[in-house]
């Protein structure tokens, strides 16, 4: 992995000047942050070495790298997902890449089904928690201590500084938020009504495919996290209706101008 690693760096550093400070992972739909990036280098996934290559709807595969908000950032335009046939260690490898170029937070968003209740179709929630229902963890293996310690510690997985920040922006420009608990599940089935129920008596207050294991790794790095979900349909009993993968992105494209400019303005402030 470290050689992998290093490969990867190496190949980006002759491709940009850039030394991001912020890593910015968008989820489905959710790419339009990218315009507000001052973009001065942008280099596709399939170029850089070990790279996976995104197959989804809604992720475009690209490495963005520029400004924003006075900050130099790099940002993934679409993720990818254990359910694409990937292993976790490869979902999670370009965080790994994003540390070693320098980065010191983490931001990511994603789409997401609500199960708390008082949720509605479009709510922003800020993710205070996780809970892990993977069938495994990018962990697991062997442990290289130049990354991170064998047994790293998640009682702080989202940072409660960046959390709060993003509540006190959310009030100036008058943007309705939540806090909440995100699981982590594979997909890439939505999930049925005995499953939302199930994830609901967990604990949780929304669910999805995806940040737990970019969560887990950079906190292994020691890299603080902030993450946002736009709940896109509701697993709640009376309002569970059949929703298509362009259900999702477009209820994400019309929360995305609020979600952006927390973001952005969260980065300049951080």
């Amino acid at each position: 992995m470290l050689d992998q690693i290093s490969k990867a760096v190496e190949h980006l550093k002759s491709r940009t000047g850039v030394q991001p400070e912020i890593g910015v992972i968008l989820g489905t739909g959710l790419g339009g942050l990218v315009k507000e990036i001052e973009v001065i280098d942008t280099i596709s996934y399939e170029d850089i070495p070990f790279f996976p290559v995104s197959t989804v709807e809604g992720h475009s595969g690209k490495l963005i790298f520029g400004k924003i908000g006075g900050k130099q950032v790099v940002a993934m335009q679409g993720r990818f997902h254990f359910y694409e046939g990937y292993t976790l260690q490869q979902v999670t490898f370009p965080v790994r890449v994003m540390k070693s170029l320098g980065v010191q937070r983490l931001v990511v968003s994603n789409a997401s089904g609500g199960v708390n209740p008082d949720f509605e179709i479009g709510e922003i929630m800020l993710i205070n928690d996780h809970i892990n229902l993977f069938p495994g963890n990018p962990l697991i293996g062997k442990n290289y201590d130049e990354l991170g310690p064998r047994f790293p510690d998640m009682s702080d997985a989202y940072d409660k500084d960046m959390i709060a920040i993003a509540e006190t922006i959310a009030k100036e420009e008058n943007i309705r938020v939540a806090q909440g608990i995100y699981a982590g599940l594979t997909g890439p089935t939505l999930e049925t009504p005995a499953e939302y129920k199930m994830i609901n008596i967990l604990g949780a207050d929304a669910v999805g495919m995806s940040t737990v294991p970019e969560v887990i790794v950079a906190r292994h790095m020691d890299i603080p996290c902030f993450a946002v979900s736009i709940v896109t349909d509701l697993g709640v009993d009376g309002k569970i209706v059949k929703v298509s993968a362009q259900d999702v992105i477009d209820v994400a494209n019309r929360q995305e101008p609020k979600m952006t400019k927390i973001i952005k303005e969260l980065i300049a402030r951080v």
